[in-house]
């Protein structure tokens, strides 16, 4: 597969120029791997007959911009989830987070459909298209932060009207969480209760923690009071508007965890601390300070924490009273549940203003930000003003500032992890 990957263009055609008959051979040598694996994967039979002629069908065609679409309709690993169950899945594809070129990519992967999850889906959160997956073995594209494995990456002549199913790799979740929050600890000095700190050195722990909260998360998109398309797929919005949402989300599955925890499930305490943690740590330190909406998302709730005394940084040591996180991280989930049923009855581009209050309130804006002066062309289409949106409309404080400093080269360092490897 690796040599295949480096006969290809961006697109996933063949390079001008590159061998083909080369190219023929190693492509004989996937089918013949795939059709020798498959008996052992009965479940994904139908899947892996139509990746082999997918395959083939390239290679007669040209070796042009490959398509797919037979065989990522014939593959449903939505269907019978089962703990444990292996899928052995092949596709020319781009990885979120980790390659945007559309190559082959091969990837191993094991259900992580535990007996009490399946029962929390089926009686309380519904989500039929929710896998929960780790890693098994993978190929170059999955050897980056990407910690997804989505339909709409693979390469296909059409787009297909819905999808059945999307997948999240919940044992990299864990494990980066894990590394993250552990140098973040040490970095800041926190003591931790006991039971906080046994989640941070257990990765199965991390792992069933991570199922049920993005569980939750996914099934939020399509619930609730909603003034706009929940995945945002046709619509253009100032980017605190998609970190908003991804937020409103975490704060659902952290106050559903709230709600079982009351009950008695185990996990449901973990929960907690792990959107706590990966969002105060992790999300605000990760990636470009470009349209950063997950990490405005992470800054929006330590600031509202930070307010509220919940969170303190004093004596470069930082404090968090945990008796006090659940009650006021739901206060926050309130107010952003009010923003979202008060938005259907507003014109958009008063909705995203009232949106921009809102993080304001918190997080000072840049200075330079029309937004917040309200410097903008009203006769402009809602689309265009987006491009008066500033790059980095709300920076870091200056506690994220310092704290990016020490913690990109962790964040960096989790490339490639998997629960085996942090295990």
């Amino acid at each position: 597969m690796t040599a295949l990957q480096g006969l290809q263009a961006a697109d996933g055609s063949l390079e001008p120029g590159a061998d083909r008959s080369r190219a023929a051979q190693l492509v004989a040598t996937v089918c013949d791997a795939v059709e020798a694996l498959s008996p052992a994967l009965p479940h994904d039979a139908a899947y892996h007959a139509a990746l082999v002629t997918d395959l083939r069908r390239w290679v007669e065609g040209g070796f042009g911009v490959p398509d797919f679409l037979d065989s990522l309709s014939a593959f449903h690993p939505s269907r019978d989830r089962a703990d444990g169950r292996v899928h052995l899945v092949v596709f020319p594809m781009y990885t979120q987070n980790g390659t945007p070129d559309r190559r082959f990519e091969a990837v191993l992967v094991r259900e992580v459909w535990p007996a009490w999850l399946a029962a929390i889906e089926a009686e309380r959160y519904d989500n039929p298209m929710f896998v929960p997956i780790a890693f098994e073995d993978f190929t170059a594209g999955y050897d980056t932060h990407s910690a997804v494995l989505f339909p709409e990456t693979v390469s296909v002549r059409e787009t297909p009207s819905s999808y059945s199913w999307g997948a999240i790799f919940c044992d990299r979740e864990a494990a980066r969480f894990r590394q993250v929050s552990a140098a973040s600890v040490e970095l800041l000095g926190m003591d931790l209760p006991e039971d906080v700190r046994g989640l941070l050195d257990d990765q199965e722990r991390c792992q069933e923690a991570f199922v049920l909260w993005d569980m939750v998360h996914d099934r939020t998109h399509s619930h609730g009071d909603l003034p706009f398309d929940p995945f945002m797929i046709r619509q253009r919005q100032p980017f605190w508007m998609y970190g908003l949402e991804e937020l409103r989300c975490d704060l659902t599955a952290f106050k559903a965890a709230v709600g079982l925890e009351a009950e008695g499930l185990p996990q449901a305490r973990d929960v907690q601390v792990a959107v706590l943690f990966d969002r105060l740590f992790r999300f605000p330190v990760t990636g470009s300070r470009t349209r950063n909406y997950d990490g405005l998302g992470g800054q929006l709730l330590f600031a509202y924490l930070h307010k509220h005394d919940v969170v303190r940084w004093t004596d470069n040591r930082l404090t968090i009273d945990f008796d006090r996180v659940a009650p006021v991280t739901q206060e926050l989930c309130a107010r952003i549940e009010k923003f979202y049923r008060d938005g259907i009855d507003r014109p958009k581009v008063v909705h995203w203003l009232a949106g921009h209050d809102l993080v304001s309130e918190f997080l000072p804006p840049h200075p330079g930000s029309r937004w917040a002066r309200r410097d903008l062309d009203w006769d402009k289409l809602p689309r265009e003003l987006v491009d008066d949106v500033m790059a980095d409309e709300f920076p870091l404080s200056m506690f994220y500032e310092a704290l990016a400093k020490k913690l990109r080269g962790v964040v960096e360092a989790t490339k490639g992890v998997t629960g085996r490897i942090a295990s």
